[in-house]
């Protein structure tokens, strides 16, 4: 199999860092940068590591429903397949867990993360083409009562999601 595809782990916002084993840090290192590539992509990783398929994909669903990762996919350049667009949301403080957890439900939400400023709930939303893109946003604004406002891509540039954890 040929490795190189960009994965990615997204930890729920508001969670602990749960007790990691020495094949989860493994399996969130190992695989950020440098996802397999093939029809049996979990195969790969558990050849890699020396455990059986059945063992990787109990882990990433035990560590997702811990809460210590929120999806494990690729991550595609932007508009290359359909289109995307960086959100953000004025949130109360007390209502952005409840809220993130609402956004983190659409399958078309990449990642979210929490910044201090007035617009303090961001996100990446992707879909198929624009109208579907719009649909998503607005019914996410809908569901949580604020306002999505959608920042478009207009420069691309690389930016590294690796976050390696200490083993």
């Amino acid at each position: 199999s040929e490795a190189g595809g960009s994965g990615v782990f997204n930890p729920e916002p508001g969670t602990r860092n749960p007790e990691l084993s020495f094949l989860d840090r493994r399996l969130l290192n190992d695989f950020q940068q440098d996802f397999p590539l093939s029809a049996t992509p979990y195969a790969d990783m558990a050849r890699t590591l020396g455990v059986t398929e059945e063992a990787v994909l109990a882990r990433l669903r035990e560590l997702k429903q811990a809460g210590a990762i929120s999806r494990v996919g690729a991550v595609v350049r932007p508009n290359t397949v359909g289109v995307s667009t960086l959100a953000a949301m004025a949130v109360p403080p007390e209502e952005l867990e409840s809220v993130a957890a609402i956004v983190n439900g659409y399958t078309e939400v990449n990642h979210n993360y929490e910044r201090e400023h007035r617009l303090n709930l961001w996100f990446v939303a992707t879909a198929p083409d624009v109208e579907h893109l719009t649909a998503v946003l607005d019914e996410i604004a809908g569901r949580c009562g604020y306002e999505v406002l959608s920042f478009p891509l207009v420069e691309d540039y690389h930016i590294d999601l690796g976050f390696e954890l200490r083993i």
